[in-house]
């Protein structure tokens, strides 16, 4: 039944991902967040108020659909503002769902033991909600006059785009492992280990501290080694299945506090390298659309593995066998990199359409 919620919220997530990205190149970045974000709270709010699994997963699918949107629109965002340090302001953008991982962990197991879970949801609703206001007033889509609307030959054009298929195809097995983990994490160290819920937050607190680390370095490094970030996202895929397994060997408290922040540091840290690739090879122009088209394909991986894993340990009852099935979705992941080109299609095959300065090279850079 866990597993059934998590992903009723990815089937929703993964249809609002290419919604998303088409809306966000049509009216923008930023009316697409806020129009994400206020129905976000009100079925986070409402999820209080759930009694059964059929009006749960209800508004988890709604939740799903609500919260697609903002990453897409985000990505499009950055991609406006920033040029040659776009792996840097994407490293520092990415942190946000591990500075996630480590308040809620830090805090939602103590605010559910204090006043209940159903009060829990109501705040994190309120606080969506609160959210969607300060974005209508203080973020703004670019630093100039925003770009003219994607055209359905550029849709197509982006379908056909060998690295941006190839990318998504990675992020879903590396998705495979993160999201799987993020939703199992906690429930399978207390019912393996008999750990309190409040220390498996904890542990899994530390798990969001190493990726908040590892996200912005590793963005640095790609804009450093500019013609190596696929080197970077392999490598990173690799340490991701290996941690998985030495994770998946732990059997004590001190144990998982120790492998906790270096696995988050890799299950995390090959996102902004993964987005600064797939930002390159569509251009600013379609990264919004770009950004739901490949991501709708990562969170696919996020969909399935919840049920994959509910199902691996519910037969073998073996913490070692869960986290196993998680890390073939990593090491799936590096396997496709490899066939990436190095040198994006969108620079080599540029289209009439796609005007020139919408590519990475030829970006405006602002930093402000």
């Amino acid at each position: 039944m866990l597993g059934a919620f998590v992903t009723a919220f990815y089937i929703g997530y993964v249809v609002a991902n290419v919604v998303g990205g088409i809306l966000t190149d049509t009216i923008g970045g930023r009316k697409t967040l806020i129009l994400a974000l206020l129905p976000l709270g009100v079925a986070t709010f409402c999820f209080g108020y759930t009694h059964n699994l059929r009006t749960g997963f209800a508004l988890q699918l709604v939740m799903g659909l609500s919260a697609g949107a903002d990453y897409s629109a985000g990505v499009k965002i950055i991609a406006s503002w920033f040029g040659k340090d776009r792996g840097r302001a994407l490293g520092f953008y990415s942190t946000a769902t591990s500075l996630a991982v480590v308040i809620a962990n830090s805090t939602v197991p103590s605010m559910s033991n204090w006043f209940g879970w159903q009060n829990a949801f109501r705040v994190l609703g309120v606080a969506t909600f609160c959210w969607a206001i300060v974005t209508f007033f203080l973020l703004r889509d670019s630093p100039t006059t925003p770009s003219s609307r994607i055209t359905r030959r550029e849709l197509g054009a982006l379908l056909k785009n060998r690295n941006l298929v190839l990318l998504a195809l990675a992020g879903c097995g590396a998705l495979w492992g993160t999201v799987g983990f993020g939703a199992w994490g906690n429930a399978l160290m207390t019912k393996q280990y008999g750990i309190s819920p409040v220390t498996a937050g904890s542990i899994s607190a530390l798990f969001g501290v190493g990726a908040v680390i590892a996200k912005p370095l590793l963005g640095w490094v790609s804009d450093l080694l500019n013609g190596a970030t696929k080197l970077v996202s392999i490598v990173c895929l690799i340490c991701f299945a290996a941690m998985l397994v030495v994770f998946g060997e732990c059997s004590t408290v001190t144990q998982f506090y120790i492998v906790a922040p270096f696995l988050g540091a890799v299950a995390f840290g090959y996102t902004p390298v993964l987005i600064a690739q797939v930002t390159r090879a569509s251009g600013a122009k379609s990264a919004g659309a770009a950004a739901g088209f490949t991501n709708a394909i990562w969170q696919s991986g996020s969909a399935l593995a919840p049920i994959f894993v509910g199902q691996v340990y519910a037969a073998s009852h073996s913490f070692s066998y869960a986290l196993l099935t998680l890390a073939a979705g990593p090491i799936c992941g590096a396997s496709i990199l490899l066939f990436v080109a190095r040198r994006p299609a969108y620079d080599q095959q540029r289209t009439p359409e796609v005007p020139a300065q919408s590519t990475i090279s030829q970006h405006p850079v602002n930093s402000h």
